[in-house]
């Protein structure tokens, strides 16, 4: 039974909604179709850049008004940039959602984009970028994407380039800004205690007048073509630890087999329980953290194990890593493993859905990426129909050494180069 709704305006934003009737809060996500991978190479972060200057004030509310009025209703406000969209989100009590759209209108769709309130930001995102680089763990990740994805934007950090971020005129924002932010490029996503058309008159109210009339950015989002194999990146910096990625292309995320993806992600190192989080964390001490990952884009996917650890572990955890993925690609699944991961994983799917937060995230990210909005019994019925033959497919095909990318930063290349040798030794030497 489909519990949610959706409505298309003349100015062609659209709304979905879900009715919780048991709370007394609603969540509202304005989600906005301007991520990372939209950007040419010359506006690098100006989609993170603007999520931060939304706060900054519009045309009826200031900065210091936006933080007041959320502090007064005792709700929450915050935003996130990916590489397909931008999202400006909120949870408030059920009495405040009118006010709430209000503020949120005023900042995403009039912003003022000041010169000197652009430049105190504009620090703020320098100092983030900066920290960031600081973070091996954190900006492995981003060396693994360029690995895997090249020049292509999808390899670009989110957070986007420092020298773009500097050079960033207030002419230049706002052309962005007004080429992405308008009606056919906007889903507004809410759930919890309302009902569907008051929602929709409320919006159309307020958005409306402001988002139409422009049109969306000229060019069409630059799709993956594979521009080669495998890349071996490193960074050498004196850390206690080697930080590496493994990654690789994954599914999409229309394609059906995303569900054996996750299972497969499940069972390698995506919970306590997997492979790799026993074998190399548990039973063997020789890393703290190490986990597996994936990502699903419009047109493509990713997937990785990232793995920190010392020096003298690291050849040892990287084989430990290749036998996992010869193990899965033979088929070597066990039926209580694969068991095990199926109610892990509708468990952790159903048990998200008593947050409203998590109910609205899922309707605005399924309209924004145009993906099918299935019930949760249909999902659940997909995740018991995937047996291991698929998942042992899966893993041949996405797990493969001759594919697989590797990043890493740590204090030597040439223990680098021997560890990654575990994996596939051409990569070694690339």
């Amino acid at each position: 039974m489909q519990r949610y709704s959706v409505t298309t305006l003349d100015g062609g934003e659209r709304i979905v909604s879900e009715r919780v009737g048991s709370v007394r809060s609603v969540s509202i996500g304005i989600w906005i179709g301007a991520g990372s991978r939209d950007e040419a190479d010359g506006e690098a972060g100006l989609s993170h850049f603007i999520e931060h200057l939304l706060f900054k004030g519009g045309s009826r509310y200031s900065a210091v008004e936006i933080a007041q009025v959320f502090d007064g209703l005792g709700g929450e406000l915050n935003a996130a940039t990916s590489r397909e969209y931008t999202v400006v989100y909120a949870r408030i009590l059920d009495a405040h959602l009118e006010t709430a759209l209000d503020v949120m209108s005023d900042m995403l769709l009039a912003p003022a984009f000041e010169p000197q309130e652009m430049d105190s930001e504009r620090d703020v995102v320098l100092e983030e970028i900066a920290m960031y680089e600081d973070t091996p763990q954190d900006l492995v990740h981003d060396m693994i994407a360029t690995a895997v994805f090249g020049e292509h934007p999808l390899g670009r950090p989110v957070i986007g380039s420092s020298q773009v971020i500097s050079d960033a005129t207030p002419e230049a924002v706002r052309d962005f800004h007004h080429g992405r932010y308008v009606g056919p490029n906007i889903v507004v996503a809410a759930a919890g205690n309302l009902e569907h058309e008051p929602l929709v008159h409320a919006i159309e109210t307020r958005f409306a007048p402001l988002s139409r009339g422009s049109q969306p950015a000229a060019g069409v989002r630059p799709p993956w073509l594979s521009d080669g194999g495998p890349r071996a990146v490193f960074q050498r910096r004196d850390t206690e630890q080697f930080h590496v990625c493994i990654g690789g292309i994954g599914v999409s995320r229309s394609d059906r087999r995303r569900f054996a993806a996750s299972l497969l992600d499940s069972m390698l190192g995506g919970s306590a329980s997997s492979r790799l989080f026993q074998e190399i964390r548990e039973q063997r001490g020789m890393a703290y953290s190490v986990y597996t990952y994936a990502s699903q884009y419009a047109d493509t996917g990713t997937v990785g194990v990232y793995l920190g650890t010392r020096e003298d572990n690291l050849e040892e955890c990287m084989r430990i890593i290749a036998d996992q993925f010869r193990r899965v690609g033979e088929g070597d699944i066990g039926e209580t493993e694969l068991s095990r991961a199926r109610e892990n994983l509708k468990g952790r799917i159903m048990l998200s859905m008593e947050s409203t937060s998590n109910r609205a995230s899922r309707l605005g990210k399924s309209v924004i990426t145009d993906t099918e909005l299935l019930s949760l019994d249909r999902i659940c019925a997909e995740i018991d129909a995937v047996d291991t033959e698929t998942i042992a497919a899966l893993g041949r095909q996405l797990f493969a050494a001759g594919q697989l990318s590797v990043a890493g930063i740590g204090p030597s290349e040439e223990r680098f180069a021997a560890a990654t040798a575990q994996l596939n030794p051409a990569l070694a030497s690339l």
